[in-house]
């Protein structure tokens, strides 16, 4: 499984970790939480559980404040261009995450989420799962999303690139299409988020987006190329005009250790220490996402049971392609 060098800043961000940062590294997945990124959201999503789950309407209220706009509203009676704008669909996804464990807390009891023994959250989902697991407040949370989705929008805006689901390849093969791809377009394109075997996603320039749909299947073997319906080139260089607003508003939230192990998108580990956490969410916006990374080491910690929480249900179809007999429960809103 190849495994992209990460940037020069979380290198020296790992280096200057105290030993209070290794405090998770033999945790367990027995019982693990998994929280959905951007391109999970629907219009129509948490109207039932606002309606059933008292204290998920509670976070909506909060959130809606934060804001500035009815966040409800938006989630329920779109339009799917405003829901779909990054901007927005930051912090819906992340309200509507944790209104799902509400959700799953009223159905098993406040004691049910005592056994989860470790979080993790797909890109904008590892917001969610650190909320869950104490390290941030719900509050923060919003705060964070809000201009985390702001400034990638921003940085989007800026250039005209884009993302491509590369579907049939395996990750040494992906990467060879991008390179082959930049040589043709002269410009940039590499994986993003590297999903499971033969699921991968690569951003970059709009032109290299299309060399990539034109030669993946013919030259590389591809079964197919979709364009994502995302506003540009995420978890690469093309974002970096986001780290710094990132940087500032993450300057001023007050990280807690997390009760519960949290893996990393970066580096597919855990971390203990709030600082090596907080520089890791400043960088995570150009690093790829490590998700097939992540799963297989919760798959080698004695996993028995996982749960997704928030919409759609794109993990559990993920971890499906990775290994059948793995389930995960889907607690929908």
């Amino acid at each position: 499984m190849a495994r992209p060098a990460f940037k020069q800043v979380f290198r020296a961000a790992t280096m200057e970790a105290s030993a209070t940062d290794s405090d998770f590294d033999g945790f367990k997945s027995t019982k693990s939480f998994f929280f959905p990124g951007q391109g999970a959201q629907v219009v129509g999503m948490a109207k039932e559980v606002v309606d059933e789950c008292p204290a998920a309407a509670d976070l909506f209220t909060k959130a809606s404040d934060i804001l500035g706009y009815d966040l409800l509203n938006r989630c329920t009676e779109g339009p799917k261009e405003l829901l779909d704008s990054t901007e927005v669909s930051q912090p819906a996804i992340f309200v509507a995450s944790m209104a799902a464990v509400e959700k799953y807390k009223m159905e098993n009891g406040e004691a049910s989420i005592d056994d989860v023994t470790c979080a993790m959250g797909l890109s904008l989902g590892e917001y969610s799962a650190l909320c869950f697991a104490g390290a941030i407040s719900f509050e923060d949370g919003v705060k964070i999303t809000k201009v985390r989705g702001e400034a990638m929008q921003a940085a989007s805006d800026a250039v005209d690139s884009g993302m491509v689901s590369v579907i049939g390849l395996d990750s040494a093969k992906t990467s060879e299409l991008c390179e082959k791809a930049s040589e043709m377009s002269g410009e940039k394109i590499a994986i993003a988020n590297y999903l499971c075997n033969g699921n991968y996603a690569v951003s970059g320039s709009k032109k290299a987006c299309e060399v990539v749909a034109s030669i993946a299947k013919p030259d590389f073997g591809a079964r197919m190329t979709v364009p994502l319906a995302v506003a540009g080139a995420f978890h690469t260089d093309f974002m970096e005009p986001a780290v710094s607003k990132l940087a500032d508003v993450l300057k001023d939230v007050d990280i807690q250790k997390p009760r519960i192990p949290v893996i990393s998108n970066v580096d597919a580990k855990p971390h203990s220490d709030p600082e090596v956490i907080k520089k890791i969410l400043t960088t995570q916006v150009t690093n790829p996402v490590l998700w097939e990374n992540t799963m297989a080491s919760i798959l080698e910690r004695g996993f028995e049971e996982g749960f997704e929480l928030g919409p759609g249900k794109v993990v559990a179809g993920i971890m499906k392609r990775i290994d059948k007999k793995a389930g995960i429960t889907n607690i929908v809103v």
